[in-house]
């Protein structure tokens, strides 16, 4: 579908993407009834999916093997279904993560205003987590859901716990009170004045990434022992870690990547439901800054972010099956351990 330029959706795109707003709205499946809104005010539908667009953008901006995936298919004219975006908090026992509200609080206060609900739950006890599926109550199936996962620092000894608190304690909050007034008009009304929507995007996209200081090399270590998660978190922060395409048939085309070269995940994983098929490329390595023991800066190379397919098949009443499973997302995250 071809959006006009008039259109809210494209107006609040173009306000962050500029001249890759074409390009975005070439890739991605927009729903026309969010493609078509005009005038001065903004659902919250509507800003959910332009935050959705922009965050797709920076993954694969930060992500090569996807971004060539995703170049691929919209040179063959097929365009990506965003199913979720993924991304990894910190909860410490008491108190907030730094300026931040705790783990996935921070990002309920984001997602709740502009429709969201939480789905489910989903524990992940082989990496001391829990997942929070969030999933949009106007077009659930159309646009994105986030996977937003809470690594729980008291499940770790004393070593970690001081690390953690070294690492994250440093996190800022990019939000403003401005910011929040905005939230609390998609809350209350539905929608805000599309110049109140432009002005808060910026900084609502920007708490999708990292917000504490870059950690020493000790610090860093310390976390990596215990879990790569953490460490991971350390040095991504909550960007996406990864965004997911829904494809027709997971299996096949996983096959056909890994016949063609691409780094793609050995097997499928499968739901206990049989419904829902997951696999991924392996994580893009990213040069980061870290803290050496002399405060000097030192890089070094680490896992970065992925892509992700899915396959949802049907539930029994006809809808399409939009669950997770904890099995195939602790199979999924081990990506970000291969460089």
């Amino acid at each position: 579908m071809r959006i006009q330029n008039d259109t809210v959706l494209a107006r609040l795109v173009r306000s962050m993407l500029g001249n890759r707003t074409e390009q975005a709205f070439d890739t991605l499946v927009v729903p026309a009834e969010l493609a078509e809104v005009t005038g001065d005010r903004v659902p919250r539908a509507v800003f959910a999916m332009a935050l959705a667009a922009v965050l797709f953008d920076d993954l694969l901006a930060r992500v090569p093997s996807g971004a060539r995936y995703v170049a691929d298919r919209r040179a063959a004219g097929e365009r990506i279904l965003f199913d979720h975006g993924a991304l990894r908090t910190i909860r410490f026992p008491q108190g907030p993560t730094g300026a931040l509200p705790a783990g996935q609080d921070a990002f309920a206060r984001i997602l709740e205003p502009l429709g969201y609900a939480v789905a489910s739950l989903y524990p992940l006890p082989a990496l001391k987590m829990t997942g929070h599926a969030y999933c949009h109550r106007d077009l659930p199936e159309a646009i994105p859901q986030y996977f937003v996962s809470e690594l729980h620092v008291d499940r770790f000894d004393a070593t970690f716990a001081s690390a953690a608190a070294r690492v994250f304690g440093s996190s800022r909050d990019p939000l403003t009170p401005a910011d929040a007034a905005v939230l609390d008009g998609f809350a209350r009304d539905g929608a805000v004045a599309y110049a109140d929507a432009e002005a808060a995007l910026p900084r609502i996209a920007a708490a999708f990434d990292r917000q504490h200081d870059a950690p020493a090399v000790a610090d860093y270590e310390t976390l990596l022992a215990q879990s790569g998660e953490a460490a991971w978190i350390a040095t991504e922060g909550n960007a996406f870690n990864h965004a997911t395409d829904r494809v027709t048939d997971v299996e096949a085309l996983s096959d056909r990547l890994r016949d063609c070269g691409w780094p793609i995940k050995e097997r499928v994983e499968i739901s206990g439901s049989g419904r829902v098929r997951q696999t991924a490329f392996r994580a893009d390595p990213v040069e980061r800054s870290f803290v050496d023991a002399q405060g000097e800066e030192v890089r070094r190379s680490v896992p970065g972010s992925f892509y992700e397919f899915i396959t949802r098949h049907p539930k029994d009443d006809g809808t399409l099956d939009l669950a997770f499973d904890s099995a195939n997302a602790t199979g999924i995250f081990a990506m970000t351990r291969a460089v």
